[in-house]
């Protein structure tokens, strides 16, 4: 997907527009989702760590990093306030901290799915509209934000969600290790971003995760949403 910048630039200021009202809609919503999920899980799972925080909310000023909100409107992918979790209330750390951190690219892809459903249900119903187009516009690059943010946060890098999975599968040693070079791997993240390096690796991945969720709705409806835009 392209960015707001990139819109801009090529003078499709309409679609650039309607690109930030999305994204504003990712910030605001999906992002509390996401870190709600994740403390949700946590608290299901026998952490309330999360809870004592006042972080199970919808809140988004709980959750919004500021450095990861900016990310959402330059490159389309970002991060939230990472919840905090006490492994140690766990039954099984390892396995718990995983599914704990899957919950949160869980809760995007599920958004994902919602708006690409609401997308193909608005093109029906709106028929050739102008209305329709900013409408299923709208709804296809919220979709498409959230897979970005999925794929994003699955990276095994941190502070990303992708890194605590890594837990799970690395020796406890080699995974220690690998966080006391945390600080310095975020900032090559954020290099790697602004070089624009990681854009195609992670464009290829959400490409391949939208059409995988794109399969059911654009089975059923005989097209595919991209095509309607």
């Amino acid at each position: 997907m392209l960015s707001i910048l990139s819109l801009i630039r090529q003078g499709f200021y309409t679609e650039a527009i309607i690109a930030t009202l999305a994204r504003c809609f990712v910030v605001f919503c999906c992002l509390p989702l996401h870190e709600l999920a994740h403390g949700m899980a946590s608290y299901k799972l026998g952490d309330n760590t999360a809870k004592l925080e006042g972080r199970l909310t919808l809140n988004p000023f709980k959750h919004l990093n500021p450095i990861g909100t900016l990310m959402i409107f330059l490159f389309g992918i970002g991060y939230a306030k990472p919840i905090s979790i006490n492994a140690n209330n766990f039954k099984n750390p390892k396995r718990d901290m995983a599914l704990t951190a899957l919950a949160g690219p869980g809760a995007n892809i599920v958004l994902a799915f919602i708006a690409l459903w609401l997308g193909y249900l608005f093109n029906t119903v709106l028929g050739f509209t102008a209305l329709r187009s900013v409408v299923i516009l709208f709804f296809y690059f919220a979709a498409s934000v959230n897979i970005s943010l999925a794929v994003f946060n699955l990276l095994p890098i941190p502070p990303l969600d992708g890194s605590k999975v890594l837990a799970a599968v690395l020796p406890y040693k080699t995974y220690v290790k690998y966080m006391q070079y945390e600080r310095y791997i975020m900032i090559g993240l954020i290099v790697l971003l602004f070089s624009g390096v990681l854009d195609g690796a992670i464009r290829i991945l959400s490409k391949g995760l939208f059409s995988i969720i794109d399969i059911l709705p654009s089975h059923i409806f005989g097209y595919s949403l991209a095509d309607a835009i």
